[in-house]
């Protein structure tokens, strides 16, 4: 038979007694309680029970060990439920957290009929944000954000938001991708279903939030979960109606940029907390973001001429995109020459852990940064490290960046190359008919690389990388 043995504390009932019942999720219920003795005697709680009889599978034994431990792992963000035990008995798996008596985020967009003003619909994003971006750097996808899931830790219209429910969530490596389909349809990321997934999904169901709370109807929306799901993947939501039109242009890019169908032209949560919509809302602090070091390995494995590509791209940056690197680079808090070194990222990434994530997590992004070791790296040679290509082609002026880098590039970077070694650049394999393929990223005239050529150089590492993974 299976072990439902999880080798949580024994005595919940001597310690607690169970009252009525607040909600019910996937595996079990969710019931208020308060506390029969000790120093918070009387207080009360939130108990989720799961019954025991329920898990039949060693998947879902597995599932609720995995949840305790990510609310563990997650302790101590305000804007994340408090965890703080989990017992068992022969018949059940007791979770003791905080009890929010605010009720759901889905109830006040109901009782406002619909929808927010932009500030009340800042205040509530730049809760999410905060913790989904905690989450992330910490490792843990949340996989099914959706307006249910936020509580209120009271009834007052300013409360507190918290996060609840990781059931879903589950532990992302920064290479690995996530393959299965969890989440609600409403709020599901178009790769999600596609089976290839990570962080970014969280973003996605943010974004469908947004759109909600800013007009007060979804947009993806269908009679049947298979048409949702087709809605969500080739569906474009409307930005016509009302109120959209009489909403700031500020908004409405934030919401495209969220729910952007492409995971790697999406904004990160940390970014979207430097999106000029938000980020001047009551004094917010830009958590460190995960996709610097992402973006970083794949720049100090690169050649020294998409090095220089990348250099060129970062000086046509504007002030609005310098303001996210700016804001991510202080977090690395450079020394007195205004350099980074392996230490610095190292200290950064300590300071953000939680206590569980601090073995884990800070060496697997570490060990993957090792070249950096004995090399230190100024803000320039950062922007061009931590850009991010994909989404500055997601903007409107992409083509005008993109023109403006050439030029820089063509005075200092360009210079002649054989289509063999552009073709290793490229990571292309040697039976494609090279000449083909290369001869419009070569200019006739000089042999060096032409306006196409440079913005495939730009996504080189891209393709590198997928041959490594298939």
């Amino acid at each position: 038979g299976l072990d439902k043995g999880f080798g949580f504390n024994k005595g919940f009932a001597a310690k607690y007694d169970l009252g009525d019942e607040v909600g019910r999720g996937h595996f079990g219920y969710t019931c208020a309680a308060r506390i029969r003795k000790g120093a918070r005697k009387g207080d009360a709680v939130a108990v989720k029970v799961i019954p025991k009889a329920k898990m039949t599978t060693s998947i879902a034994i597995e599932d609720v060990r995995r949840e305790v431990k990510i609310l563990k792992a997650l302790a101590g963000h305000k804007n994340l439920v408090q965890f703080y035990d989990a017992y068992e008995d022969n018949e059940n798996v007791y979770i003791v957290m905080e009890l929010c008596e605010g009720g759901e985020l889905l109830d006040r967009i109901l009782s406002r009929g619909g929808k927010y003003s932009e500030d009340d619909a800042k205040s509530v994003l730049v809760q999410i944000l905060n913790v989904v971006a905690f989450c992330h750097i910490q490792g843990v996808v949340h996989r099914d954000l959706k307006p249910e899931n936020f509580l209120f830790t009271s009834k007052d219209e300013n409360s507190q938001l918290k996060t609840i429910d990781f059931g879903l969530s589950d532990f992302v490596k920064p290479d690995e991708r996530l393959n299965d389909i969890v989440g609600s349809a409403y709020y599901v990321a178009p790769e999600v279903l596609h089976r290839c997934y990570s962080t970014e999904a969280d973003v996605w169901s943010i974004g469908v939030i947004a759109y909600i709370l800013l007009c007060g109807s979804r947009p993806f929306w269908a009679r049947t979960e298979s048409g949702i799901f087709r809605s969500v993947l080739k569906a474009d939501p409307s930005y016509n109606e009302a109120p959209w039109p009489s909403l700031t242009p500020e908004a409405m890019d934030f919401v495209k940029r969220l729910l952007s169908k492409d995971p790697r032209r999406r904004m990160t949560a940390a970014q979207a907390l430097g999106h000029p919509w938000i980020r001047n809302y009551n004094d917010i602090k830009m958590p460190l973001d995960v996709l610097i070091f992402r973006l970083i390995k794949a720049y100090i494995r690169s050649s020294s001429l998409r090095k220089a590509a990348l250099k060129a791209l970062s000086k046509t940056l504007t002030v609005d995109e310098l303001f996210y690197l700016k804001g991510q680079f202080s977090l690395l808090e450079p020394d007195r020459n205004g350099c980074i070194t392996l230490d610095n990222i190292r200290m950064a990434l300590t300071r953000e852990a939680t206590d569980a994530m601090k073995e884990t997590r800070v060496q697997e992004i570490l060990v993957s940064l090792s070249a950096l070791q004995y090399r230190r790296m100024d803000f320039h040679e950062f922007c061009a490290a931590a850009v991010s290509v994909h989404q500055l082609e997601a903007l409107d002026r992409w083509e005008q960046h993109a023109r403006s880098a050439y030029e820089i590039f063509e005075k200092d970077g360009n210079r002649a190359i054989v289509i063999d070694e552009l073709a290793s650049e490229l990571g292309l394999s040697p039976s494609v008919p090279l000449h083909v393929v290369l001869q419009d990223w070569i200019r006739h005239t000089d042999g060096k690389l032409s306006f196409l050529g440079f913005v495939k150089l730009l996504h080189a590492p891209a393709q590198l990388s997928k041959q490594g993974q298939d």
